[in-house]
């Protein structure tokens, strides 16, 4: 990520999704820049490997696995977390699932756990997280989208169209119901750009320095807001 450099000394995160590319990109990045790491993931094997990046580079971390469409799961990791580093100040949702069918033969399954997955969970985390936070005196959250939902259609993709709209819908919400409490609640869109001219190729830790910068002092005064990391394909 160059020469971006950010200070979490001090702080205490939680990222889902920390077994799939960019959630270990931002989890890492967190991690870097001096913040104790909790990551989540539904695959421990996946989510072994995020912890050993981590500890590898001398910094601290915890795996959870679980599932964050689960309540008493997202309750049970945000203590696990507060037992083990005595403190919540980041959590960024990073979870997405993609369950891709032509709109007429979706199936029922598949379209709920899209969106108990993607939607609910991100509900979840915020919910219990922020009431943390609420009381600890403010925190940063930030939401994971796609650019399929918010920006672009897709084929066969109405499950996370559908959940990452609503993703952005809970991101302002969310934002200016505990803009009071001192929580603050963004949203990265995390484009992957075609091979255009004028375009860049967008990679995780490019995502991950958008997510980071959003959970630092540096944004201290932005929330509500979603920030679009596509290298230009939008534009096309």
């Amino acid at each position: 990520m160059g020469s971006f450099q950010i200070d979490l000394s001090g702080q205490v995160a939680v990222v889902t999704g920390a077994a799939r590319e960019i959630g270990r990109a931002i989890a890492l990045a967190l991690a870097r820049s001096g913040a104790a790491v909790c990551a989540v993931d539904v695959n421990p094997d996946r989510l072994d490997e995020t912890i050993h990046l981590i500890e590898g580079e001398g910094r601290r971390a915890l795996g959870w696995t679980g599932d964050v469409s689960n309540r008493f799961q997202v309750a049970a990791l945000i203590e696990a977390t507060r037992d083990a580093f005595d403190g919540l100040h980041i959590v960024v949702n990073a979870t997405t699932a993609d369950k891709r069918a032509a709109l007429l033969a979706l199936d029922e399954y598949d379209w709920r756990r899209a969106l108990e997955i993607s939607l609910t969970g991100a509900f979840f985390c915020t919910q219990l997280a922020a009431r943390v936070m609420a009381d600890e005196g403010g925190g940063a959250i930030v939401n994971v989208l796609t650019p399929v939902g918010p920006l672009l259609t897709a084929s066969e993709a109405a499950p996370l169209a559908t959940s990452q709209a609503g993703l952005l819908g809970l991101t302002r919400q969310a934002a200016r119901e505990l803009l009071g409490h001192g929580v603050r609640v963004n949203a990265v869109c995390a484009g992957t750009s075609a091979e255009t001219p004028g375009t860049h190729q967008v990679s995780p830790d490019d995502i991950a320095a958008a997510a980071l910068f959003l959970c630092s002092p540096a944004a201290r005064v932005i929330t509500g807001q979603m920030l679009v990391v596509d290298g230009g394909s939008t534009l096309l």
